[in-house]
């Protein structure tokens, strides 16, 4: 199953999950240049910061946008398995993802309007809970439209055109706030999520569910019956550390640029080859995982994770480093479809929801996790967080190798008589 055999709900979802990806990482790099350029005043809120009288923290302009961008990181991650939860009991989708949007795109215009940090924060929290309503309904109602057959196709098509918004985000935001200005790209933000509210409401038909199946329990499944852990919880820790690995990286910006003598211009070709080997490899790897299951995939891309991160630790040239990259993005493409596809084949009738906001919210806490953990590790030299990410890889192989089961019946007779 290719592209052009996706289910056009499938493929529209994607379309409009790309137009909100590109919307939403605009503010990636708005965010921090509205700040910096003084359009909101933060000087009244910069300097020590003191608990009984000692000073515990220096609160700086740097440490100010850390906290905006990161809000929207945990604020969505947490609140994911809850949204996911009530879209599965109410039975619905499409409210979830349009009243997610809606609110994107009112806090993506309201940039314009606001000085205040506060208010910056407090539309900043808006937008993760707008995602937070968006994200699992959204993946949920990708699920529901597939089968066993067909879900890891769907996942690979839904992720590509997701990292195709989220990668040229950032390049276009770049070029309209210098062509034109700070209120033009918070506008083209908005119109990201518009465009996405269009698109799913007008060609998107839900799929009959049963809301009564999914019961009341707003509970993770920690334990599995066969194994220590719950198959998709252990999927969810791995995926933690698997954006943990790819997302430490922006924050070492002026060190890695220090030390391979690159321009900016370099980095951000560093930066994309993640994204770039992502679209390339989604769709053929979801598809395959189709006809030869899941957990070969999922290994694999933990296996080529490891040394893929402790590389750019150690990179001698920038072309060493878009290299490492590059095979990340590769490791990520092998993990991310068909552990979404699992997830989807074990989920019960009507739990869609609840069940694939274990990845969702594991991914998004990993990349909220990740440009924390490297700021405060790269104190110990530049290798240090790329050795500590290496270990999380090694210890989320470890992880889905002991308690993760193939879910695609006769994989494993496939696999053998092709001689795989």
């Amino acid at each position: 199953m290719g592209l052009l055999d996706t289910d056009r709900r499938v493929l529209t979802l994607a379309l409009a999950r790309m137009a909100d990806a590109l919307g939403n990482s605009f503010l990636i790099v708005l965010l921090p240049a509205y700040i910096g350029e003084g359009y909101v005043a933060v000087d009244s809120l910069t300097g020590p910061l003191s608990v009984a009288g000692v000073s515990v923290l220096t609160v700086t302009p740097a440490l100010l946008i850390g906290i905006v961008l990161s809000t929207f990181g945990f604020l969505n991650s947490f609140l994911q398995p809850f949204t996911g939860r009530l879209s599965d009991r109410t039975g619905v989708r499409k409210p979830f993802i349009l009243g997610g949007l809606v609110l994107l795109a009112l806090a993506s215009g309201a940039y314009a309007f606001v000085s205040d940090y506060r208010l910056l924060l407090v539309l900043r929290a808006l937008q993760g809970i707008g995602a937070a309503l968006t994200v699992p309904a959204t993946v949920a109602l990708v699920s529901e439209l597939g089968t066993t057959e067909t879900r890891g196709s769907n996942f690979g098509v839904f992720n590509t055109f997701r990292l195709i918004g989220f990668g040229f985000g950032p390049i276009i935001a770049g070029v309209v706030l210098e062509v034109f200005s700070f209120n033009a790209a918070f506008g083209v933000a908005a119109a990201g999520a518009l465009t996405s509210f269009v698109l799913v409401e007008l060609t998107v038909d839900e799929p009959d569910t049963d809301g009564a199946d999914a019961g009341d329990d707003l509970s993770i499944a920690v334990r599995g019956d066969d194994a220590v852990l719950d198959p998709v919880f252990a999927l969810g820790i791995a995926t933690v550390a698997m954006g943990i690995c790819i997302a430490m990286f922006a924050t070492l910006e002026a060190k890695i640029n220090g030390k391979l003598d690159q321009s900016s211009i370099l980095f951000g070709a560093e930066f994309g080859a993640v994204t770039l080997a992502n679209v390339m490899f989604q769709v053929p790897i979801g598809t395959a995982s189709d006809t030869y299951g899941r957990r070969p995939f999922i290994i694999a891309g933990f296996i080529i994770l490891i040394p893929a991160t402790i590389a750019q630790g150690y990179a001698p040239t920038p072309a060493t480093m878009i290299l490492a990259r590059f095979v990340q993005g590769i490791a990520v493409a092998a993990v991310f479809a068909p552990s979404l596809a699992v997830a989807g084949d074990l989920a019960g009738a009507g739990e869609s929801g609840s069940t694939l906001a274990v990845l969702t919210m594991g991914f998004g806490l990993g990349t909220a996790i990740g440009p924390l953990a490297s700021g405060f590790l790269a104190a110990y030299g530049l290798a240090t967080p790329f050795l500590i990410g290496g270990v999380l890889a090694a210890l989320a192989l470890a992880v889905v190798y002991t308690q993760v089961y193939e879910t695609v019946p006769d994989a494993t007779a496939v696999s053998a008589s092709t001689g795989d």
